[in-house]
Parts: C-alpha cells; structure tokens; sequence
C-alpha cells in the first residue's frame, strides 16, 4: 500500500516537473528579454527625467521596431535601407557580418523568395542513415568528362539546431519532398526531432 502511494505521488511529481520546466524557462527567457531590452534605453531616460521608469526603455524598443517595420514596407523606407546597406556593406569589417545575419534572417522569412523551399529527407552521412532538410536552390551543373548536364537540388542540413549546417548537394531523385510546411520543419530541427509527426508522407506538389 505504502509502496503503491509512493509511486503514484513519483508519478504526478514527474508529471508537475515536466509542465513546470518549459513554462519556468520561457517565463525566465521572457524576464531576461524584457530587462536585457529595458537596460539599453532606460538609462537614457533615467538621465532625462532624473527618476528611473521600469519598463519605459521596453516600451520604447518594442514601439521603435515597430516604427521601423511600419518604414520599411514603404517605398521611402525601402530606399532608406537600401542606401543604409550599402553604406555597411562598403566597410570591411561590417560586409561579412552584416551580409551573414541579414541572409539568415532573410532565409526564414515568408516573404523573401529566396527563402527555403521545402522541407526535405536526404540519405546523409551515412547509407541508412537520413537527415532533416531544407531544399534552397536548384542548381544545373555542366558536367564535361561525362557529356551531360547534372541537375541537383542544395540542400541546407542543419548539424546544430538550426544556424550551422552542411550544405550539400543531391539529385533529384535522392531527395525526399515531405509535407511538411517550413514553418514546422523549424520547429522540428528546433526541438530536436521531437517535434515531429509520427507519419510523413511525400508532398504532392
């Protein structure tokens, strides 16, 4: 009896630790987000009016993106980044930087068209071993030793999370074409497969 009542208060203390965990870590995440963001601009309003404000330099950060996102789907405020890239790009220590972290981000994005394409299978590294992908460009390859053009697909693996990977290519008919919307493939790589269905099935398109 004793010995039953101990396993089921394991079992519900096993189950309160598992919802607690991820809801204590985003809560803490948020926290930190919130006064890692507040502690740039609040001292600049703490020399402005003397007092300081908790959450005001929040405010003004989430207010100011949003002012830029409202600039930026303009045709001024288009023209204003343009020139502001090309601005960056010229100096040497800014170009491979700024270029890397704005075609990542630019890579998840829905609007850019040279965004990922599908979310894919390939047989890698391995024989009998397959890996999640992204599918980013097709490419036409002249292959003169053998006289015929090869067509491949690159395709972006990811081997840590999602930021770095290998980028390999693959013929067509080495690549699987799931169902999968980016979106979800994202969170698939993110939570380390666990996140995945337990059926896919090759995408129709």
């Amino acid at each position: 009896m004793v010995t039953s009542i101990r396993v089921i208060l394991k079992k519900k203390f096993l189950a309160g630790l598992i919802v607690s965990i991820p809801a204590v870590i985003t809560v803490l995440v948020i926290v930190w987000f919130f006064e890692f963001v507040d502690g740039i601009l609040g001292p600049l309003y703490k020399e402005m009016l003397g007092y300081n404000v908790y959450g005001l330099g929040f405010i003004s950060a989430v207010v100011l993106i949003f002012l830029i996102g409202i600039i930026s789907t303009n045709i001024f405020g288009k023209k204003l980044i343009e020139f502001f890239e090309k601005a960056v790009v010229r100096i040497p220590i800014f170009k491979g930087i700024y270029t890397a972290i704005k075609q990542l981000v630019d890579a998840f994005s829905p609007e850019n068209a040279g965004s990922f394409k599908k979310f894919v299978m390939v047989e890698y590294p391995k024989p009998g071993a397959y890996s999640f992908g992204f599918l980013t460009k097709e490419r036409t390859i002249k292959a003169s030793k053998i006289g015929k053009e090869l067509c491949l697909r690159v395709v972006y693996i990811p081997t840590n999370h999602l930021y770095f990977g290998d980028i390999v290519l693959f013929n067509e008919c080495d690549v699987f074409y799931t169902d999968i919307p980016i979106e979800e493939g994202i969170r698939i790589i993110i939570s380390g497969g666990i996140a995945a269905p337990s059926r896919i099935s090759e995408s129709k398109e």
